[in-house]
């Protein structure tokens, strides 16, 4: 995982490096500014010494223009290396995800793999920033200042590092908890973009069958779930500013009674006015530090689960293969297919097999599906049978031979074997294919009969508006189809001899529709039961 995340810091590197050291130069410039003060108060105040007080003031502002500067620069480095850094990472998953097989897309689902390219990424991103910047910044700036207080006086200096000590074991404590409720928020991230898709790609069905509050109730199910743990994160690290607060106004009032008590019995010889207010200084910071050192982990915690999602598929490989010696250039742009056959998973069954085609260069082709029925109208012409007996006629043929038993058990495989989270929706314009691949499926989860024949007649409600306006069209232009203008519907709309001229043909040939899905399908009882066990709620 490291080193394919490593790799993506490629172009970036030199500013990755730079921004640390900016931060250490900054941290290294705030310190001094504090020993400065105490010499002012010390030798300069309080002896009356003005041109001390004028010298050390112009180093003052000379330590703190560069410590400026280095912070202006620190930003600046950090914020191109993070963008940098998701920017490769986005492309170098969109580059392999442009790679996968149907397989691969089902192992992660789409709406996980949107997920990962922007959520993930730009968690990574916030962490990266974070590392480079204040993962370097707050331990640089609490050693130093602890060094600092030590070089001081290491007696009051010893509060510090016992307030670190414990501020410390009480951010682990709140930082494990806090973490724990943003790793498992995050996992639910995949079930909001998917309500959102379902929702999005499948607008028409949700709005014929007027399924807009279960949609809403749905979404909102999926958004609460991700705001109750988000919230309960957010209520640990609420503990954060108080303790911190505590802590430090305590090693404030401790340093404060005791140096004002050092400064009175040794008469300022010891310990000094100056020396004080730097101890107080180096108080904030220390404590300061620890605090921001402990969002950082906090930070890292959330972004170790997105780190671990984008190496997955950045080192998914694809399941499809070249074959031994490939031809990688077509010379004349001419494409040759030699018994070719395509199926979803390696170990899967062939959908489509034994396809011969030959496409000159130059060539332009066309491949139509059969989910609409006569393609070209004209051609009824030449039957002698209306296109009601004709449509009803080819229906037993869709589920009995060859080409609809393979492409139905196909549909089957990959809604009981998809590991993405497949969904269902009824096709909204198919009442042929589509139609009775929803019946199938219907039956399979083990639906009445009689809801559905009543789900395969509900494609007319979607048709209905549409159908008239393209059969008064093909009315028009097909002038010399006389009389057939009248049962042209027939093509559009679901009636229920086609659907019991299948059941017939299917009961006639297997002796029951579940026979059919167990010999025709290879979809057997336990298959059927565990189709309902994903799907069904």
């Amino acid at each position: 995982m490291f080193k394919s995340l490593y790799k993506e810091t490629e172009g970036f590197r030199l500013v990755s490096i730079l921004t640390p050291l900016c931060m250490i130069g900054e941290v290294v410039m705030e310190m001094i500014i504090p020993k400065l003060m105490s010499s002012i108060i010390d030798d300069g105040v309080t002896a009356g010494n003005l041109s001390h007080i004028y010298r050390i003031g112009g180093w003052m502002i000379v330590a703190a223009a560069f410590g400026l500067l280095f912070g202006v620069l620190g930003g600046v480095f950090g914020a191109r290396a993070s963008t940098g850094y998701a920017r490769n990472l986005r492309r170098s998953m969109y580059r392999n995800i442009q790679t996968f097989s149907f397989a691969n897309i089902d192992k992660y689902s789409t709406a996980g793999l949107v997920t990962r390219m922007t959520t993930d990424v730009t968690n990574i991103q916030n962490a990266y920033q974070m590392i480079l910047r204040m993962a370097i910044r707050a331990p640089s700036s609490m050693v130093i200042a602890m060094i600092m207080a030590f070089t001081i006086n290491a007696k009051l200096a010893s509060i510090y590092l016992v307030a670190v000590i414990i501020l410390g074991g009480c951010l682990v404590l709140i930082m494990s908890r806090a973490s724990n409720y943003f790793s498992a928020a995050f996992k639910k991230y995949d079930d909001l973009n998917e309500s959102v898709q379902e929702n999005v790609s499948a607008i028409r069905v949700v709005k014929a069958y007027v399924r807009e509050d279960y949609e809403s109730e749905k979404f909102k199910k999926a958004s609460g779930n991700v705001q109750d743990l988000l919230l309960r994160a957010e209520k640990v690290l609420s503990f954060n500013s108080p303790l911190m607060m505590a802590t430090v106004y305590t090693c404030i009032l401790l340093i404060s009674w005791l140096g004002a008590r050092m400064i009175v019995l040794s008469g300022a010889t010891s310990f000094t006015t100056g020396e004080l207010m730097s101890m107080l200084t180096y108080c904030t910071n220390i404590l300061t530090s620890l605090m921001m050192l402990s969002m950082v982990f906090i930070m890292i915690s959330m972004s170790a689960a997105s780190a671990k999602r984008v190496a997955e598929v950045l080192e998914e490989e694809s399941t499809l293969s070249n074959g031994e010696n490939p031809v990688m250039e077509v010379k004349n742009g001419a494409v040759r297919f030699d018994h070719v056959c395509f199926r979803y998973k390696a170990d899967g069954r062939d959908v489509l097999s034994d396809i011969n085609l030959n496409i000159r260069s130059g060539e332009t082709i066309g491949i139509t599906h059969g989910a609409g029925v006569a393609q070209d109208l004209k051609t009824f012409a030449s039957y002698n049978a209306s296109p009601h007996e004709l449509v009803r006629g080819m229906y037993p043929q869709i589920l009995l031979d060859d080409a609809g038993r393979v492409a139905y058990t196909s549909f089957l495989e990959v809604l009981l074997e998809g590991d993405g989270g497949a969904y269902l929706w009824h096709c909204s314009e198919g009442k042929d294919r589509a139609g009775l691949g929803a019946v199938i499926v219907e039956r399979a989860l083990g639906v009445p009969e009689a809801y559905v024949r009543a789900d395969y007649l509900a494609t007319n409600l979607f048709v209905r508006n549409r159908a008239e306006g393209i059969v008064d069209a093909i009315s028009k232009k097909l002038g010399l189809m006389k009389g057939l203008d009248a049962d042209i519907d027939s093509l559009f709309y679901a009636y229920n001899d086609y659907y019991d001229c299948a059941m017939a043909a299917v009961n006639a040939n297997y002796g029951s529709f579940d026979a059919y899905l167990a010999e025709a399908l290879d979809f057997g009882p336990e298959k059927r039961q565990a189709l309902r066990a994903k799907y069904l709620r």
